[in-house]
């Protein structure tokens, strides 16, 4: 097999030019000698603290060199501390890492490819028992924030994110946040958190510990083959739906594909949830019904039950919203036609002289 020269390699890899070393070059490949001289600031510490009060960390250790001699060796520190958590249910044992290190190592390439080399100040990598800190110069690139991080890339270092990408360490350039949120939800951590970033920082955190293990067993159950589909939009949606959040309507638009595939069910109205499938695989159908809420039926049986109560002074609509706040008044009123259809009740006076009446045979 053909052996390439160093060169060669720098050279197709676009770390070295014509003109001669790229500033990229010196970044990944630099010795701590020519860092000194002409980019002191590409540097990483890592710190390990055992609580966010000032003073020296139990450890520290500082790389002034390439980012690839200080790559694996910045992820062995970590792991030295890596506690693993194991949980068993059934047949199904999970064994999960605190610190992913596939989200560690998508997290460092992304602050060598997104950190702003013309600020001074150091990469800070900084683990606690419950948590892990990254921290680089410089907030998010030009027309990137937290909200649209996962549907746009706009790396700050174009040319280093590329060397990553020819090197395979990268599926793809500008992909590194939405792997780290994918793992961090089939590991059942918290989503990643950006609180403290401003315009001088980013700054991201990674929770150590699992939120919920029956989240872990839902993840389980859904296959590889589904897997293969989705995209990191409907990770996050299971991710939303499991703990009963808003869904964005940014979101919306998976949700159909989601349905199709069995994940996730339509209740009405507008409203979805994971498929009764897994409330039942985790052990919360009740918590599935909570979230879905009372049904058509049981909404009608509930007004007329507050309708008989009033007597023969009837009812106003405004005290009927008031047994179903969940529900708008055009979703009340619909209900209530229903139900006058059915000759069940029927409506005297207009306007806010309204009544509803219980209809007697």
């Amino acid at each position: 097999m053909r052996r390439l020269s160093a060169e060669q390699l720098l050279r197709d890899c676009e770390a070295i030019s014509d003109e001669g070393v790229t500033y990229a070059a010196l970044i990944l490949f630099g010795k701590h000698g020519s860092l000194g001289k002409y980019l002191a600031q590409n540097e990483i510490v890592f710190e390990y603290r055992m609580s966010e009060r000032p003073g020296p960390a139990l450890q520290r250790e500082e790389f002034r060199v390439g980012f690839f001699a200080s790559f694996d060796k910045i992820w062995e520190l970590i792991n030295l501390r890596n506690d693993r958590q194991s949980y068993h249910e059934g047949f199904f044992i999970f064994v999960v890492p605190s610190f992913n290190e596939a989200v560690v190592r998508e997290a460092l390439l992304n602050a060598a490819s997104h950190r702003n080399y013309q600020m001074a100040g150091s990469v800070f990598v900084k683990q606690y028992q419950d948590r892990l800190v990254i921290e680089s110069p410089g907030g998010f690139p030009p027309e990137i924030s937290e909200e649209n991080i996962l549907d746009r890339q706009s790396p700050r270092n174009r040319r280093i994110a590329e060397i990553f990408a020819k090197c395979g360490l990268v599926e793809r350039s500008g992909q590194g946040m939405n792997l780290i949120y994918e793992q961090s939800i089939k590991d059942a951590k918290a989503l990643p958190n950006f609180k403290g970033t401003d315009e001088f920082l980013v700054r991201i955190t990674f929770g150590a510990v699992i939120l919920d293990e029956r989240q872990l067993l839902l993840m389980k159950q859904i296959s590889e083959a589904q897997y293969e589909h989705f995209t990191t939009d409907d990770f996050v949606l299971i991710h939303k739906l499991y703990y009963d959040e808003k869904i964005p309507n940014a979101l919306r638009s998976r949700l159909k594909a989601l349905t199709d595939i069995g994940v996730v069910e339509h209740v009405g109205r507008g409203r979805y949830v994971l498929a009764r499938s897994f409330y039942k695989v985790t052990g919360q159908t009740g918590v599935r019904t909570r979230i879905v809420g009372l049904d058509r039926e049981t909404n009608k049986e509930l007004l007329l039950k507050h309708i008989k109560e009033s007597g023969e002074i009837g009812t106003p609509l405004a005290e009927l919203q008031q047994v179903l706040p969940s529900l708008s008044k055009d979703q009340v009123q619909t209900l209530l036609k229903e139900l006058k259809a059915e000759g069940r009740v029927f409506v005297e006076g207009k306007t806010k002289g309204l009544r509803w009446h219980i209809k007697r045979n």
